[in-house]
């Protein structure tokens, strides 16, 4: 066991090194050894005429990655809302008395602040489309109205016209997204998603 001790020391100072140099290795320059001075110096000039001349395409990948945070956003707002908001309340699991209240609306509550958040990060994702932007600007306004709803849903006091207007946020959203070339899926987070 003694033997084991000295074995370990040299290879996790082997490991150690590696790491560092593989760290080195990826933060390194490409190819040029100059000053310190010059390689940033060339380094910004050919990061300049680089995206000048792959911009378009440079562009076209940014919307493609905003098209698909939208979708994956809003997709998950829009599953958290159906499954464990819109079904228990049309179900009555809400209604004093019912069986399961208190979890469905812990559960709701939790849903309500995730789905906020989503449709705020979608909205977000969405400014890197121009005409998926256009779609969602108008629709900031509502994805605000559903700040305090996690609040009310945990409360019991979230009534029909607060349920409709998750609803009609939801819908508003899908159709912009369509409307965008950006069709929105229901997708149900699971619950550690909706926890952390």
């Amino acid at each position: 066991m003694t033997r084991s001790v000295p074995l370990r020391r040299p290879l996790v100072a082997f490991l150690l090194a590696c790491a560092v140099l593989v760290s080195a290795t990826a933060c390194g320059d490409s190819g040029d050894s100059g000053s310190a001075t010059g390689t940033t110096a060339s380094t910004g000039a050919s990061a300049s005429a680089s995206a000048s001349a792959a911009s378009p395409s440079a562009s076209a990948e940014k919307q493609r990655l905003a098209k698909t945070r939208f979708v994956a956003n809003a997709g998950l707002a829009a599953g958290a809302t159906y499954q464990w908001i819109v079904k228990p309340y049309r179900a009555g699991t809400f209604k004093k008395g019912a069986e399961g209240r208190t979890f469905a609306l812990v559960k709701a509550a939790l849903a309500g602040g995730f789905a906020y958040n989503r449709l705020k990060a979608a909205a977000e994702n969405a400014k890197g489309d121009p005409l998926l932007s256009k779609a969602v600007a108008p629709l900031t306004a509502g994805i605000e109205s559903l700040k305090g709803m996690a609040t009310k849903l945990r409360n019991g006091e979230a009534g029909e016209g607060d349920i409709g207007a998750f609803e009609s946020v939801i819908d508003s959203i899908k159709s912009a997204g369509k409307d965008a070339g950006a069709e929105v899926k229901d997708k149900v987070p699971s619950t550690s998603q909706l926890t952390g």
